[in-house]
């Protein structure tokens, strides 16, 4: 009797060990946030995961303005920018972090001649100051103007670098990155603005004031336009033990080949 009510125990105790490690190994980590960085997180959550059993790593593509809000009501652990947090809303309780860098590629149709403008001209295209091709050394045709939806931080990031917020003549304002390739890869007339690590062979990518856009030239600062990654958190509350430490392996320089790989420079 006494042999089976000690193995009894030793049973329920090998239970209980085996749910305790499988409970310490689980966990979930959720972010929000800009469509910008969808291949660089997406790459750092697929490497957590795989490097920790049990979690699950989320990530929801809504706009950098989407994922500070989101943050900010706890709808999130962590929030995803493109753009630098305002002062306003780190006065609001948030943390900005840099976790790499990006350029900011003005892109235009693989058919379109123009392959360089300076930063001047860029403006005076987007404020309908230009408003051909032909006056910027292309052909004839009346420039198309594709840019992103307010709140977004690459629309943030390519109004505040080329001094033209809320002056922009746009067509079209899209939600997210990949749209703006799309459109423009289908329109020879159009001009967009996109991630550099989101750009495709699609689209053509035009020097800016004779600087290509490439991870070197983002790294060095001789490329213009160009932005931070920022992981966003709340300032006065703790991230859960796995949020934390996936914040903590994203800013690692474990994670550096890996954002590299993304197309885009780490911070760290």
């Amino acid at each position: 009797m006494k042999k089976i009510i000690s193995f009894l125990l030793i049973a329920v105790f090998a239970v209980s060990t085996l749910a305790g490690c499988s409970s310490q190994a689980g966990g979930s980590v959720s972010t929000d946030g800009s469509t910008s960085m969808e291949s660089v997180i997406g790459a750092l959550g697929e490497a957590f995961e795989n490097e920790n059993s049990g979690v699950k790593f989320t990530y929801n593509p809504t706009g950098s303005g989407s994922g500070i809000t989101a943050v900010a009501a706890g709808r999130c652990d962590i929030g995803l920018s493109s753009r630098a947090l305002k002062d306003e809303e780190k006065a609001n309780g948030l943390t900005e972090t840099v976790l790499a860098y990006d350029g900011i590629a003005i892109v235009v149709n693989p058919e379109n001649p123009v392959s360089d403008l300076d930063l001047e001209t860029i403006a005076k295209i987007y404020t309908g100051q230009i408003t051909n091709w032909s006056e910027v050394g292309g052909n004839d045709g009346e420039i198309v103007l594709i840019g992103r939806e307010a709140g977004s931080g690459t629309r943030d990031g390519f109004e505040s670098i080329t001094g033209t917020e809320d002056a922009c003549k746009y067509r079209q304002e899209l939600t997210a990155t990949g749209d703006v390739i799309t459109t423009v890869s289908s329109n020879p007339n159009a001009i967009g603005y996109a991630s550099l690590a989101s750009v495709k062979d699609t689209v053509k990518a035009i020097s800016v004031g004779g600087v290509v856009p490439t991870e070197e030239t983002v790294k060095d600062g001789s490329y213009a336009v160009q932005r931070p990654f920022v992981l966003v958190t709340k300032t006065d509350t703790k991230l859960s033990e796995v949020a934390q430490k996936f914040f903590d392996f994203a800013l690692s320089t474990e994670a550096n080949d890996i954002i590299t790989g993304a197309g885009v420079v780490p911070a760290n």
